[in-house]
């Protein structure tokens, strides 16, 4: 009995190789070790991190719960502070509770009595902030969308496989920050499209792309270099602050740390000094995002002519010799019964679907400049990218369908009609 094939599908899942009589099961890139850390800390609430409590209690339970208890209390304090220029403030343990929102455990040793931990706070905005005068909305600035690169043992490395530097971005509490930061999840195509060789890639054509694939400006860049002393030993991190499509660089830092046990603290130090060089670029101006990267819609002759158009003149019959407005004639009076000739109305603006096939990234760039050049286009850009099949292209035309077809067969395409759109081949 012969079984049905499988549906064919623009990129194998696993695919079995016979090599010298033994078999191995080969995974797709998409496919393989499990990848990808989802943003943990999206919300605007307040933290306060590393408070260290040292407390007793009846038994280990006790302890723990009067450590928390005592962590609120000076995490209030802190946040008091902070806001209201080192100011001391206190508040009621039941008041506290219904403010802190949750109790992050950053480092913690549990005793039979005793409770020693590093703690950190977060306290409900909406509750919190009626108490500290503090308003919901700031200042920040556009959507942009980092690549957190990670260079270990010389190997350059995004969303391949779960890094510290990773997860230390997916902890990191942006609310409080001035940048807009889209994190992306890093699983399923992520990892095919975010990769470190992105980020050297120049054309404009593939920013614009991943761009608007996740709703961003522009593009941040922070990358880590991991060095490792020997094993079990000493760990060195150099952190770069990147940005732009030409990964223009801002400022690099060192940190260090005495064996593998830190490197999350490491990483969270990393990515605080790194938010701080992108606010201080921020407000140098520096961030602006890229022109280049921003696609403008033409703008419509038609109404532009609209716009222009003089208003009318009420004809109060001729002028005569003597009057303001006298105006000699030059030539004879046009004969009766002639109407005036008026110009021709300008084509107005379209926009137009074109399907195409884009076997590889240079066929991309090879059937824009080939669109742009037919008479009558006035900008042709790339909306839907697919690799290996059809893609879609967006193109302003100065007039109508047909006029489209009949400027794109003169430039040697074969136009046909694909549904609502226009498939072009050659």
């Amino acid at each position: 009995m012969r079984l049905p094939s499988p549906p064919r599908k623009w990129m194998i899942a696993a695919a079995a190789t016979v090599l010298a009589g033994s078999s191995a099961l080969v995974y797709a890139q998409i496919e393989g070790p499990e990848r990808g850390v989802p943003p943990i800390a999206s919300t605007g609430d307040f933290e306060v991190s590393g408070i260290e409590v040292n407390v007793t209690g009846k038994d280990a339970e006790d302890a723990r719960r009067n450590g928390w208890a005592e962590a609120q209390r000076l995490g209030w304090a802190k946040l008091w502070a902070r806001t209201h220029g080192g100011q001391k403030s206190s508040l009621p343990d039941s008041r506290l509770n219904d403010m802190v929102s949750a109790i992050v455990v950053e480092e913690e040793e549990i005793g039979p009595r005793r409770y020693v931990a590093r703690l950190g706070v977060v306290f409900d905005r909406a509750r919190a902030g009626q108490l500290l005068g503090v308003s919901g909305k700031v200042t920040r600035s556009a959507p942009l969308m980092i690549i957190p690169v990670t260079i270990n043992a010389g190997a350059p490395m995004v969303f391949e496989q779960r890094t510290d530097w990773q997860r230390a971005w997916a902890r990191y509490r942006t609310s409080e920050s001035a940048i807009d930061y889209i994190r992306p999840y890093g699983g399923g195509g992520d990892s095919l499209v975010l990769t470190a060789g992105q980020i050297d890639r120049r054309s404009r054509i593939w920013w614009r792309a991943l761009l608007d694939q996740f709703g961003a400006a522009d593009i941040l860049i922070p990358i880590v270099r991991i060095e490792r002393q020997w094993p079990g030993g000493p760990v060195e991190a150099t952190f770069t602050a990147r940005y732009g499509p030409d990964n223009t660089y801002l400022e690099s830092f060192g940190l260090r740390t005495s064996g593998p046990g830190g490197i999350a603290k490491m990483m969270d130090e990393g990515v605080r000094r790194i938010n701080a060089i992108y606010e201080r670029a921020l407000a140098a101006g520096m961030l602006a995002p890229d022109k280049s990267l921003i696609v403008q819609e033409p703008v419509d002759e038609s109404e532009l002519i609209d716009l222009e158009e003089p208003a009318p003149v009420v004809d109060s019959g001729p002028s005569r010799p003597g009057d303001d407005n006298y105006v000699p004639s030059i030539g004879p009076p046009p004969p009766s019964g002639t109407a005036a000739a008026t110009p021709a109305a300008a084509p107005s603006m379209q926009s137009f679907n074109v399907q195409f096939a884009t076997p590889d990234a240079s066929a991309v760039t090879a059937a824009e400049a080939a669109v742009r050049g037919a008479p009558g286009v006035q900008g042709a850009t790339t909306s839907s990218l697919a690799l290996g099949g059809t893609s879609v292209m967006r193109v302003t035309f100065a007039g109508d369908r047909d006029a489209l077809r009949a400027a794109l067969a003169a430039r040697g395409f074969t136009v046909q009609d694909a549904g609502g759109a226009l498939r072009i081949s050659r």
